[in-house]
């Protein structure tokens, strides 16, 4: 017997939650398309960002540390990944959608510039009084109209409910422009399962880089309330941990993490007590998060990753040169725009004025393509 996408769609409405988003009840894609014989929507989306040129850059994204400072840190897609093996888990507790939740954490952060935050801000600089530079709304754009991948549409020609998560993507340090997209409603509690793994991935993958790159030392993490806990749970005693009790400790952190957020979003689920997708929606607030008390710990974490390692001066320095090579190239191209490539120019007009061109084709950028190409432009001695 085979496992057909009509099947498939009825295990869904057999299994998932009545509030979680099936697949057949999509709002469907821009350009109307055949559905596949043994793979759902939101199935084909994922296959459909995985397979984008946008995806596999994501490599050579800085997380926290340019790929030049070791093979072993956190990159945009060994930290997306991270945050598909997050969210899934904690959908399938919950009775949600693991398709939808996985297509959207592959797609959260296909929008993110070279360099980081930081290359975000410098665009966002350079393009205002232009429209601005938002990393969900450039993710957006991507799946909508950069890619080129199919001829009969632009884009990936994704589900409705995928774009949406990506746009109304929320953290501390993504914020959502979602005009087209519902913007007073609430997004589906799959969209809001990534927001939470997000922060789950980072907050504790960052740690763990900080510790082995050596910006944070253990000792200045006496005291933070999650830290204390993990060592206590765990036996570890001690400031200086060997590298498998550093794993140990985050692995019980991401652990701890992802085990409150259940509890804490299944009391709000009962609470609110959602019959639909549509009731998700029209909520004041979202269900999917930390506990109260969990939310103040991870206020602690962050403080101390912004103190210690996000302005730590060896990040600081590399954030710097970031800004310089990036509006440099910035304030080339639009001096000289000959010297975009020829499938570049031709954009120029025909589809977006050039500024949006230039801020496009550089907030594709890897960081080693956007080093290699400052050095192209600028040194006499590298052949252009």
């Amino acid at each position: 017997m085979l496992l057909t996408r009509v099947r498939l769609e009825e295990i869904e409405a057999a299994q998932l939650a009545p509030y979680a988003m099936r697949s057949s009840a999509s709002r469907g894609r821009a350009y109307p398309e055949e559905e596949h014989p043994y793979r759902a929507a939101f199935q084909r989306d994922r296959d459909r960002i995985l397979h984008t040129t946008a995806f596999r850059r994501l490599e050579y994204k800085t997380q926290v540390f340019v790929n030049y400072e070791g093979d072993h840190y956190r990159t945009r897609l060994t930290h997306t990944l991270e945050v598909a093996q997050i969210a899934r888990t904690i959908a399938r507790t919950l009775m949600l959608n693991q398709d939808l939740v996985e297509a959207i954490a592959m797609a959260h952060d296909l929008g993110h510039t070279p360099f980081g935050h930081t290359g975000e801000t410098v665009l966002h600089t350079l393009m205002a009084g232009r429209g601005g530079f938002n990393h969900n709304t450039h993710g957006l754009r991507i799946v909508e109209k950069l890619e080129e991948r199919y001829p009969g549409f632009p884009g990936l020609n994704l589900t409705w409910e995928v774009r949406e998560g990506i746009v109304k993507h929320a953290t501390e340090y993504d914020t959502p422009e979602a005009n087209a997209y519902e913007p007073g409603l609430r997004a589906t509690l799959e969209a809001q399962v990534i927001n939470v793994a997000d922060e789950i991935a980072y907050n504790t993958h960052d740690l763990d880089d900080g510790l082995r790159s050596g910006l944070i030392d253990e000792r200045q993490l006496r005291g933070l309330g999650l830290w204390q806990e993990a060592l206590a749970a765990l036996g570890i005693r001690g400031d200086v941990l060997s590298h498998v009790d550093r794993n140990r400790v985050v692995r019980y952190l991401v652990n701890a993490e992802v085990s409150d957020v259940i509890n804490a979003s299944e009391v709000r689920l009962q609470e609110a007590a959602p019959d639909s997708v549509d009731a998700v929606r029209r909520l004041p607030h979202d269900l999917i998060g930390f506990s109260e008390g969990l939310g103040v710990k991870n206020r602690e974490l962050k403080d101390l990753l912004f103190q210690c390692l996000y302005r730590h001066w060896r990040v600081m320095r590399v954030s710097e040169k970031s800004k310089r090579v990036l509006t440099s190239l910035f304030e080339a191209y639009l001096e000289s725009p000959a010297q975009l490539p020829e499938e570049v120019q031709v954009r120029i007009g025909a589809e977006d004025d050039l500024e949006r061109v230039v801020c496009d084709y550089m907030a594709g950028m890897t960081d080693r393509f956007a080093l290699e190409e400052y050095r192209k432009m600028f040194d006499p001695g590298v052949r252009p």
